[in-house]
């Protein structure tokens, strides 16, 4: 419909909207295919999963609405030099008044999902759509004005205003995607959550280090490292680290963790209770025999 009006109109800053609409189409079907692949299980050749599907969908709809608005910027500036008039702009009213209020319903269902899922391609088009209301919306009002006060420059300059909007969304869009590439950590508040878990059950081991996290799709990977005290058995060092794993996981969910359990340097390493009294009656006995000898 906007591509039809576009042409009919001679209006860049429709056909602008029309490119934009395109790309939302092509990010659609990108997103529709990352996102099955995401949710397949780990197999043989992807053995932690297939979660950063997500994340390429994410940079190719960030690299499409860059190619959109790059055209929309171009055809603006011809028309900037050339000029040429818009007609039937009432035509061009209702159908970006009726993309307005559809693109809005659909970007927030969209978002919703997005969050519930944890899904970085879902987000990626939801940031795609709600760029297209403000575009769609700014359009709109545009052409009322045009209508009103027959100023046909305010078309380009409406067009190139959608453009740099449309930029601005695809560099949020490009940063966002391409954390899950690079393993960049998980955000402060999550990391938080995990040191949380492993500070409240502190009496069961020495401490930890060596926190490493990172994100592929809607999958976190956590590894760290555990220190036990000295006389703690495999099994008993066993069951903590299994603990700690099942608490972070209710926290976090959709989180694979991973814990290297060790132990401290026997130089000061501290016992557990019952063998704490042992070492004492040890020290009393050794003690009193020394008494004796002198």
């Amino acid at each position: 419909m906007k591509l039809v009006a576009g042409m009919m109109m001679f209006s860049v800053s429709v056909l602008s909207e029309a490119v934009h609409s395109m790309m939302d189409l092509i990010a659609a079907i990108i997103a529709n295919y990352s996102v099955r692949k995401a949710v397949k299980p780990p197999d043989k050749e992807h053995a932690y999963g297939h979660g950063k599907y997500e994340n390429v969908a994410g940079v190719i709809e960030a690299l499409l609405i860059f190619f959109a608005a790059a055209i929309i910027i171009y055809e603006s500036l011809l028309k900037i030099l050339i000029g040429s008039p818009v007609e039937f702009l009432e035509i061009g009213i209702v159908i970006m008044g009726i993309s307005t209020v559809v693109n809005f319903f659909v970007s927030r269902y969209l978002s919703k999902v997005a969050e519930e899922e944890d899904s970085i391609a879902l987000e990626a088009d939801s940031m795609h759509l709600k760029t297209d209301v403000l575009t769609s919306l700014g359009v709109f009002v545009g052409l009322i004005v045009i209508n009103l006060t027959d100023l046909k420059i305010l078309d380009p300059v409406i067009a190139i205003a959608v453009a740099v909007l449309i930029i601005r969304a695809a560099y949020k869009l490009t940063m966002e995607s391409s954390k899950g590439l690079v393993d960049e950590k998980l955000p402060l508040e999550e990391e938080m959550v995990i040191k949380n878990v492993l500070l409240e059950h502190m009496p069961e081991f020495v401490e930890f280090h060596g926190l490493r996290t990172r994100k592929g799709g809607d999958q976190r990977f956590i590894d760290l490292h555990l220190v036990m005290k000295a006389d703690t058995s495999v099994e008993d060092s066993h069951k903590v680290a299994d603990h700690l794993e099942h608490e972070i996981k209710k926290r976090l969910p959709r989180t694979s963790v991973l814990i290297h359990v060790e132990p401290c340097d026997w130089r000061n390493c501290p016992l557990s209770d019952d063998n704490r009294f042992i070492e004492i009656e040890d020290r009393l006995k050794n003690k009193s025999k020394d008494k004796r000898k002198i």
